[in-house]
């Protein structure tokens, strides 16, 4: 795997994990009671998203490691995947 592959599978992992990890724990103004004048209710009722951001890359680099060591090592290959037989004729 390139330096250039990693870096684009560390982003893609990165950005799906963030894409998981935004909605937990989610409280929005309305749901806390108190709606800022000028906000919308659904707006979230704290400031999370540095925790959030620690809590992705924590993940993405656990997931990255897993999927970057899969690759370099070849335990599975792209034969393994083809379950329709496609590749053997």
């Amino acid at each position: 795997m390139t330096i250039t592959a990693a870096i684009v599978l560390f982003a893609v992992t990165w950005f799906l994990t963030l894409f998981i990890v935004l909605p937990l724990r989610f409280t929005s103004q309305a749901d806390a009671g108190h709606v800022v004048p000028g906000t919308p209710p659904s707006a979230p009722s704290t400031e999370v998203v540095g925790r959030k951001i620690k809590i992705t890359t924590i993940v993405a680099v656990i997931l990255w490691c897993l999927m970057a060591g899969v690759i370099v090592f070849g335990g599975i290959t792209i034969r393994d995947l083809d379950i329709s037989g496609v590749m053997d004729r």
